[in-house]
């Protein structure tokens, strides 16, 4: 049985029109009404990650049921719960969409207060946010590294009143700001569900489809699934064991989405140091100066000023949002794109995280996959091709290779897709 939520008659009417304009408008969402309240989250869990069948049964809970929840308007005070990376960007977020901040809250208010990055916000650790500012702000959560209902439920305790997760918020402004982690995913279709379902039954493993029917009942219902037996991976995202138990000394990555070089120093490490060659890909002009800072002359890391694409050409693109730096309409500046296909390198590794630009460059990558079948990780939960369609792809078009699916954080985030082939997994036995 589902359990059930109370709303107000505002925020179910919203809700209903929000889907209502979400069924007319197929895959696009027209965001133009919002949850008014706050609502707990609901949280199912589960001991054992599903087979196949059970797998296609739960899907079926989540393929139509009703979504209770709506993009969340920035019509009350705000502040954000969490100053880590994830806050500092949800702050330089409200800062571009011209959004007062009330104040920060974090446990280690004192000790951030010092430090030059946060000078000029107010910091203030939760036993020491007024009660009256419990009862006005709307308190944004900007933590994915833990589940979210039982932190919602445990800042209701403390007296917050009203309590959304960040991205819910920041999915009012796709208007001006791209960033898309907070999507919602419509009801599915009878394509999609039939899609779905082949995914899930292709998985390799269980924990696969357990992490899988998670991400869908957060974006489809804002629901928290969770299993006992499957919970998020340890260690670095992108370096799962399965992947990092068959990397050899001769490795040639392909960092695409580079950012900071992040990625690229956790491989340089995982491998230590026994490796070919990096081409990190990395279009944001601001970024890519921190990378080439960050990899210190290393003459075996290229640093490509491009972004990856499905075709050869030109687009806008949205610079100096930091890692969520992105190709997208509300940019400011034209990047060259290039699909790997015609950039000359046989990658061993593939990793790419386009903040949703994925499956066009797997597309523009086919050739180089086919030919060199390197490992690869691609990010799946900035959009609704992470449903079906980019694992579909890599399914149909890789023969003899191995697929998981690996939700490395929560609130329908942090979602990866790996392919890794299985003459590798063979040699390395």
């Amino acid at each position: 049985m589902r359990a059930s939520v109370g709303l107000s008659d505002s925020c179910r009417a919203g809700a209903r029109k929000f889907w209502a304009r979400a069924a007319a408008d197929g895959k696009t969402l027209a965001i133009d009404s919002f949850c008014e309240i706050a609502l707990p989250h609901i949280a199912r869990n589960f001991r054992a990650p599903p087979g196949p069948a059970l797998a296609r049964s739960l899907l079926v809970d989540i393929a139509t049921a009703p979504c209770l929840y709506a993009p969340v308007a920035a019509d009350a005070p705000l502040a954000l719960y969490g100053a880590g990376n994830f806050g500092s960007m949800a702050r330089e977020f409200l800062k571009a969409v011209d959004q007062d901040l009330a104040f920060v809250v974090d446990r280690n208010a004192r000790d951030l207060a010092q430090q030059p990055e946060w000078a000029g916000t107010r910091l203030l650790e939760p036993g020491n946010v007024p009660d009256a500012a419990k009862r006005e702000v709307r308190l944004a959560v900007t933590i994915v590294a833990l589940p979210y209902a039982p932190l919602e439920r445990s800042l209701a305790d403390a007296g917050f009143q009203n309590i959304v997760p960040f991205y819910d918020l920041s999915e009012s402004f796709r208007s001006r700001h791209p960033l898309s982690n907070g999507w919602f995913a419509a009801p599915l279709s009878a394509e999609d569900c039939d899609n779905t379902a082949d995914v899930l039954a292709r998985w390799d493993d269980d924990i696969s489809r357990a992490h899988h029917l998670q991400f869908l009942a957060w974006r489809r219902l804002r629901e928290e699934w969770s299993f006992t037996l499957a919970p998020p991976p340890d260690g670095q995202r992108f370096f799962i064991p399965e992947v990092t138990s068959i990397l050899h000394g001769d490795e040639i990555l392909i960092d695409a989405g580079a950012y900071d070089g992040v990625v690229t120093r956790t491989f340089i490490e995982e491998s230590k140091g026994a490796y070919r060659q990096v081409v990190a890909i990395e279009p944001d002009p601001q970024n890519r100066a921190r990378l080439i800072a960050s990899i210190n002359g290393n003459g075996r890391v290229t640093v490509c000023d491009c972004a990856l694409a499905q075709h050869e050409g030109e687009a806008q693109f949205h610079a100096g949002l930091g890692y969520a730096s992105q190709l997208a309409a509300t940019g400011q500046m034209k990047v060259a794109t290039r699909p790997l296909d015609a950039l000359s390198v046989e990658p061993t590794f593939v990793k790419l995280h386009l903040e949703g630009g994925e499956l066009a460059a797997l597309k523009g990558a086919r050739r180089t996959l086919l030919v060199h079948r390197p490992i690869i990780a691609a990010t799946v939960y900035h959009n609704a091709d992470g449903i079906w369609r980019t694992p579909r792809w890599l399914m149909e078009t890789l023969p003899d290779y191995r697929f998981l699916f690996r939700a490395h954080s929560w609130c329908g985030t942090g979602t990866v897709v790996y392919a890794i082939p299985r003459e590798r997994v063979r040699r390395a036995a």
